[in-house]
């Protein structure tokens, strides 16, 4: 029976680990396709942009993060705020990781562990970016959800990329007393700004 027990969890071990191989696979395919997108000279800011808007819209959790990040904010928005803020957040998150991302893409990188937190049911893929003055470490969270994988949250230097944008947002979201119709306006206008400093 002992031998059993011990079968069945080198089965599942093996299946778990299968997982995050796979996540890890997915997730290097995107990693490359947005850093050469960067490489590629031909290619006009605007239009580089759009792509790897597109690309990050499809592969995060967009949505899901958007509404963590509200807060008790959005549970006081009607469905049309709603629909706008998800959205102007989409838009807000592609301008923040592509702009982390270009900031990486003169780099290496390597991943170099994935593992499959079952409690959870994430997978936690480590990335290695090795720079001129030393190395550093990217975990990305990924969910897989009706066949196909999303990115839910990324930790740079055990800093949760979701739980900074919560903060920063419940800071900004309290000076217009949590009123979400009111901030995608101020939303709206920042990510106008920031794309703006990315096409130009």
């Amino acid at each position: 029976m002992k031998y059993f027990f011990s079968l069945i969890f080198f089965i599942f071990f093996i299946a778990e680990n299968a997982q995050a191989d796979e996540a890890a696979d997915w997730l290097k395919t995107e990693i490359d396709f947005i850093l050469q997108a960067y490489e590629n000279k031909g290619t006009s800011d605007k239009d580089r942009f759009l792509m790897i808007e597109n690309t990050i819209n499809y592969n995060f959790a967009g949505a899901g993060i958007a509404k963590f990040v509200s807060g008790n904010a959005w549970l006081k928005a009607d469905k049309n705020t709603k629909k706008e803020y998800i959205e102007l957040f989409k838009r807000h998150l592609a301008l923040t990781i592509s702009s982390m991302m270009q900031g990486y893409s003169k780099q290496t990188y390597k991943l170099i562990n994935s593992k499959y937190d079952k409690k959870n049911k994430v997978s936690l893929i480590d990335m290695e970016i090795y720079t001129d003055t030393g190395s550093l470490l990217v975990t990305w969270r990924v969910k897989q959800s009706k066949n196909r994988f999303y990115v839910i949250d990324l930790i740079v230097a055990d800093i949760s990329l979701v739980v900074t944008k919560r903060d920063e947002f419940n800071s900004l979201l309290k000076n217009v007393d949590y009123n979400l119709k009111e901030f995608n306006i101020f939303l709206k206008n920042q990510n106008e700004e920031s794309y703006n400093k990315v096409i130009n």
